[in-house]
């Protein structure tokens, strides 16, 4: 059974596992999964003696906006406002954050600009932070062809079709970006009943048209935006898990974010693995966080 918190804008809900005396660990998971893809790392982490707390993102299960009248943003920005007000909601001071695509974003940007606030990061492909101003430059041609789907949610037509067969469009990059991850009708479904909630479709494409200028953001966090166009470093120690056959975005032979982050850190390439770290491979991230932890 899930618990529920308030901040100033959602009802967020989340899992805790773990003592409440435990070390504070947050799992976060990305799009287009849920927090379902934390289940293999979760007792693990309770049994070495943290508290582990997994939120649903704003727009996915039953996590719930306030206000009808808060923007249905899925931007950088808000999904950092998010966790950052989690943290303070739960009267958590400092925590060990974890997380891949959506979380791993919001993870890597409350490292940034809140160090105070994180022990230590683990975050899948690096430093996930969008340069929004650089957005209309034009990446290679087999990346944009990797990023269909932004293109496809840029066009009303990908709202509607987003809006009339999310679980086919989730299931299918869940197959692209994860090309070994064997994953069940039974394993997709307990994630897609996420998808139901009736914002996710909003959040998501307001999420993919924002980060390439396309649509307006939340003025209530332009604040926050103004400050990561700065590219801001990540000075919390960090662990970067980066799966060996990421179908959206794929090992290079450098690692082109080292650069970003000025603490401690670490790269681990892990072989097999796609995009969905979290489900595909757990023990890379519990030793990443017992790492941390123990630094």
């Amino acid at each position: 059974m899930h618990r529920t918190v308030r901040t100033p804008t959602l009802e967020i809900a989340y899992e805790q596992t773990g003592s409440e005396d435990g070390d504070p660990v947050i799992l976060l998971h990305g799009f287009p999964y849920d927090v379902r893809g934390w289940d293999g790392c979760v007792p693990l982490l309770a049994a070495a003696g943290c508290r582990v707390i997994v939120p649903w993102l704003r727009g996915y299960g039953p996590t719930r906006f306030l206000d009808p009248a808060t923007p249905r943003s899925g931007q950088q920005a808000a999904l950092a406002a998010d966790l950052l007000a989690l943290l303070d909601a739960l009267s958590i001071p400092r925590a060990t954050l974890a997380g891949y695509d959506w979380g791993g974003r919001a993870a890597c940007i409350v490292s940034a600009l809140w160090p105070d606030r994180v022990r230590g990061l683990v975050t899948a492909n690096g430093y996930n932070l969008q340069n929004i101003p650089m957005s209309v430059k034009p990446a290679a041609p087999v990346q944009e062809f990797r990023h269909w789907y932004q293109w496809y949610f840029n066009t009303e037509r990908g709202r509607a079709g987003l809006q009339a067969d999310r679980r086919g469009i989730c299931r299918l990059l869940w197959q692209l970006w994860s090309p070994n991850f064997a994953f069940d009708e039974a394993t997709f479904e307990r994630s897609a009943a996420s998808f139901d909630n009736a914002d996710f479709v909003e959040v998501v494409i307001q999420s993919y048209r924002h980060r390439h200028r396309a649509a307006p953001g939340d003025p209530a966090l332009e604040w926050i935006e103004r400050k990561l166009e700065a590219q801001p470093s990540v000075e919390t120690a960090t662990v970067s898990l980066h799966g060996a056959a990421d179908g959206v975005d794929p090992l290079g032979s450098t690692d082109p974010t080292a650069g970003k982050f000025t603490g401690w850190y670490r790269r681990e390439i892990v072989p097999i693995a796609g995009h969905y770290m979290a489900a595909e491979m757990t023990q890379p991230v519990v030793r990443a966080i017992a790492e941390l932890r123990a630094l």
